[in-house]
């Protein structure tokens, strides 16, 4: 359980990302914690709550959002993934979600580049309060350093004992991936590892040049996952058709039943070109304060109770 200091800290960055993103003239938006239909996501496990789904993220009703006319949108909210135990995971924990209509996935690298010098700045800035505690390192200022990028494949080619071509093939993408790639980005600055391969994007436009690839990137800092953003799919026909990708591999592998997001499908053709991120808010918070264990910086941790 955080200690007084802590919890002003954790109180302090939700201030922080709210001045930022005022700033940049957006909207804060709230939607629904508990939903009939989630969007069909087979390496997230939801969890039930009296026949409905916590969300893993507000990502549907966000767009829905965009659908109805909303250009650019935040949120900071609570979202549940089951059996995502760990040091850096919880089954619930807060994510910062933000939207905009009429970009693209290179805009949100920019927005993250952005996000993350005010934040630590303004830390600077206030951490002479003694109710803030924020680390003071090299790390931190690394943090702010100008970002490199590396394709997913240049990252495999690099770190990887296995090739991406045959990762894929195998099924063992994700755990090549958290074995031997993860650990080796973001050192000395951020890095977006970017173009995933298509398998691996199904909300994601791809590539115009490379349609082996989407326009999809996640953001590392010290061999941590800080963030995933992508240029949306918008067109319904083609999202219905992963859908029923990955709904048929979240039956015949997972053994679970999902509903197609109708209403969601209908709507996301108005929306036109959009990007959208999702940025985990307990993983900043992790290396501003300098913990390793995501437990120390949320207000109650299941050890806790």
């Amino acid at each position: 359980m955080l200690d007084v200091q802590g919890l002003h800290t954790r109180a302090t960055l939700f201030s922080f990302l709210r001045a930022f993103f005022s700033e940049q003239g957006f909207l804060e938006v709230d939607t629904p914690i508990r939903q009939p239909v989630i969007l069909p996501e087979c390496n997230i496990e939801p969890i039930i709550a009296d026949g409905q789904y916590l969300q893993t993220s507000p990502e549907l009703c966000m767009k829905r959002l965009l659908a109805a006319g909303c250009d650019k949108i935040f949120q900071i909210c609570h979202c549940f993934r089951k059996n995502e135990v760990g040091n850096r995971h919880l089954e619930e924990f807060t994510m910062l979600e933000w939207y905009r209509r009429g970009s693209d996935y290179h805009q949100l690298m920019e927005d993250c580049e952005c996000l993350l010098k005010f934040v630590v700045d303004a830390f600077i800035k206030n951490s002479g309060n003694n109710l803030i505690k924020i680390r003071k390192s090299l790390l931190l200022e690394q943090l702010t350093n100008t970002p490199e990028k590396i394709t997913v494949s240049d990252a495999f080619k690099k770190y990887s004992p296995v090739p991406l071509d045959q990762a894929l093939k195998e099924n063992d993408f994700d755990e090549l991936l958290v074995e031997y790639v993860e650990p080796q980005l973001g050192i000395q600055r951020p890095t977006f590892l970017i173009e995933y391969p298509r398998e691996m994007a199904s909300l994601a436009i791809l590539k115009q040049s490379d349609l082996l690839v989407a326009e999809r990137f996640e953001l590392y800092f010290n061999g941590i996952e800080l963030a995933n953003g992508f240029s949306e799919l918008t067109e319904s026909a083609e999202q219905e058709a992963r859908f029923i990708e990955e709904l048929s591999i979240i039956r015949t592998t997972h053994g679970r039943k999902q509903k197609m997001p109708i209403r969601f499908l209908a709507e996301i053709d108005s929306i036109g070109s959009a990007a959208g991120i999702a940025f985990g808010f307990d993983r900043l918070l992790m290396l501003l304060t300098g913990t390793n264990v995501i437990n120390d910086i949320v207000s109650f941790s299941p050890e806790d109770f």
